[in-house]
């Protein structure tokens, strides 16, 4: 068996008399996009800061690459790349300039020029920094996350701040990072972002995981399926649920059936539009996503259903 890329065994990180990471038990698998979600407070910058060498733990144990963090920082820091949500960056310089700095810190690094359009900067190579937009500026920061080739990749919000086709393409390149053996481990507030790119995500609440698996683990263990369906005019969900006998809600523009989607449910939802004159926009079944699920297992008070978090090596693709 190859040894996790990343192995934590019962972190613990307190600020004084607040618990901010609470007996944390995780593995991440060489080669594995792994996600690291839950509210703000939860504990994933304490965590993430741990394993890339800033933070010490006050309790438990963690490797990185075979690494302890914090003792073996030195040999460490070459082999990792770190992307950062906002920061870092030097106003008074050209985005060329900062990439062949950050290259002469390396021994082998990555060719500037080369990352500069792998990340779609190549037309602004020299434009100072301080002009950059925010969805430019982020595409520099993993830029120079990447110029060491590290081993080892974390990403803070990656894609906050960039247009929809910089966003695709940035996804693209995490997946290809992958299929090159590198380690990704993610933090994002978007819960489809998590689900496009990530193998397997964690949720943290409070400083614990409360749940953890592939998003399809993770919506599946937490949630039931359901019946959902919009509509091209508003539904009287009271009256509907009345005729059902069963809960009706919204989530977002969907409305909700409580219950396993019978077909005598699916029937009987149809017939009472039809003869309301509501027009059915579409239909599905199926289980909450993985954004419905992180609402509903970091809410207060917390109603998790947890799944195990610890598993060395990640599923095929």
């Amino acid at each position: 068996m190859t040894a996790p890329a990343v192995a934590i065994d019962g972190l613990v990180k307190r600020y004084g008399d607040r618990v901010a990471v609470d007996h944390l038990d995780l593995e991440i698998g060489v080669g594995e996009i792994f996600g690291l979600l839950g509210p703000n407070g939860a504990g994933k910058t304490s965590t993430v800061e741990i394993l890339e060498g800033y933070r010490r733990a006050d309790e438990g144990s963690v490797r990185v690459l075979g690494l302890d963090p914090d003792r073996d920082a030195p040999a460490l820091r070459p082999r990792i790349g770190v992307m950062l949500q906002e920061g870092g960056l030097y106003p008074g310089v050209k985005p060329r300039e900062l990439l062949r700095l950050f290259a002469a810190f390396y021994t082998n690094p990555d060719d500037p020029d080369r990352l500069l359009e792998v990340v779609g900067l190549s037309e602004a190579a020299n434009t100072m920094v301080r002009r950059l937009s925010g969805g430019q500026a982020q595409r520099l920061s993993l830029a120079l996350a990447l110029v060491g080739r590290p081993e080892l990749l974390f990403l803070d919000e990656p894609t906050a701040g960039m247009d929809p086709r910089a966003r695709a393409d940035t996804w693209q390149l995490v997946r290809e990072l992958r299929e090159r053996g590198t380690t990704v481990v993610l933090t994002t507030h978007y819960m489809d972002e998590a689900e496009q790119l990530c193998d397997r995500v964690a949720i943290l609440d409070r400083g614990s995981v409360v749940a953890a698996g592939t998003p399809v683990e993770v919506t599946n263990n937490v949630t039931e399926p359901t019946l959902r369906f919009t509509t091209a005019q508003p539904v009287d969900i009271a009256r509907l649920g009345q005729r059902l006998d069963r809960e009706v809600c919204t989530a977002g523009p969907e409305y909700l059936v409580s219950g396993a989607p019978s077909p005598a449910v699916i029937a009987a939802v149809t017939t009472w539009l039809a003869d309301e004159g509501v027009q059915l926009t579409e239909m599905r079944t199926g289980h909450a996503s993985l954004e419905e699920v992180f609402l509903r297992l970091t809410q207060e008070p917390p109603t998790a259903k947890i799944v195990p978090a610890r598993r060395s090596r990640r599923s095929a693709p």
